[in-house]
């Protein structure tokens, strides 16, 4: 669980990212199919909360793993 998690909070932070990138300097497009998930002409506030959701999953995926469970 705390791999999918951290490989969860990884494609979403980088995802986010690299579009917030795109938007502002027009170039480096990683993980294009994000794209998808966001509505049109909101491209800036989508990729925003990509990078909020994966830094907290990526939190989430930390908690996990020092609580010393056995997955």
């Amino acid at each position: 669980m705390k791999s999918v998690l951290g490989f969860l909070s990884f494609v979403l932070t980088a995802g986010g990212i690299s579009g917030l990138l795109h938007e502002w300097l027009g170039w480096f497009r990683l993980f294009g199919f994000l794209k998808y998930l966001a509505p049109d002409g909101y491209a800036v506030y989508a990729n925003t909360v990509f990078v909020v959701l994966g830094i907290a999953l990526g939190l989430l995926s930390g908690s996990l793993g020092r609580r010393g469970g056995s997955s």
